[in-house]
């Protein structure tokens, strides 16, 4: 507990499920209390295997995001190009960091599924949009940013497992399955930006800042990583969106295996 005066501030390290988070706390006491030197102390934390995942995820996106639009510009430019240079390999470039991708893929879904739910989208989350321009409002809509990255993710690594090497290079630009990867690569691009802005707005700097800070707290340990585990899905919402994703990886295992 922190004293602002009359008032008392718990630094509890719930995720951004309610108006009571601390960062809404600060924001509504910043208003009403002179002590803001005492506020500017105030961090939020996060797990420290949160970070690990989200850093790693974070950084892969980037890379495919920009190799993605790199082989794009290069072949297709059917909507336009900028002048980048030309790189023999750019699509073996993009479909290693995509294999990455695709392994990692997998536990950082189950992190957020099984860890991390409260941050995704709940059964709740849809009633809450219609209070619209007030804090839960605002909640509402990074849970279902992020659930959005997840399912761009999935139909990104499907159906980029699905592409064949030949096609770009021969100006075949027809295949549905290249025309689904470029949705995808798309759908990832607005899901990550998304991502980035409504987190701002819901925890401003010190949220952002608190998912790349390398600070560990001494029973932040991997004997300790898997408190708070949750099996079975609470919400029917959710273990839907579990299904489709975690079944969607799988398939980008298996499919191309029948590819022709």
């Amino acid at each position: 507990m922190i004293r602002l005066g009359t008032r008392y501030l718990s630094l509890s390290l719930s995720p951004l499920n309610s108006l009571t988070h601390p960062l809404y706390c600060l924001k509504r006491l910043q208003r009403t209390t002179p002590e803001k030197t005492v506020m500017s102390q105030v961090r939020p934390y996060q797990p420290i295997l949160l970070r690990l995942l989200h850093s790693a995820i974070a950084l892969l996106v980037i890379a495919a995001l920009v190799t993605g639009f790199w082989v794009y510009n290069t072949y297709d430019q059917r909507w336009g190009s900028i002048p980048l240079p030309r790189l023999s390999d750019i699509q073996g470039i993009h479909g290693t960091i995509a294999v990455i991708v695709l392994l990692l893929l997998p536990i950082f879904a189950l992190y957020s599924f099984h860890l991390g739910s409260r941050r995704l989208v709940q059964a709740q989350s849809f009633s809450q949009l219609q209070q619209v321009g007030k804090p839960i409002w605002w909640i509402s809509l990074h849970r279902f940013a992020n659930t959005q990255m997840l399912l761009a993710a999935t139909l990104a690594v499907i159906t980029g497992r699905m592409m064949d090497e030949i096609w770009l290079p021969k100006g075949e630009f027809y295949h549905p399955w290249y025309v689904a990867h470029l949705i995808g690569w798309l759908l990832m691009l607005l899901s990550f930006a998304l991502h980035g802005l409504l987190g701002a707005k819901v925890g401003g700097v010190p949220l952002l800042v608190s998912m790349w800070r390398w600070q560990i707290r001494p029973d932040d340990r991997p004997p300790n990583w898997l408190q708070g585990l949750v099996i079975k899905q609470p919400s029917w919402v959710l273990g839907l969106v579990e299904t489709v994703v975690i079944g969607g990886i799988a398939l980008a295992f298996i499919l191309p295996v029948f590819k022709g």
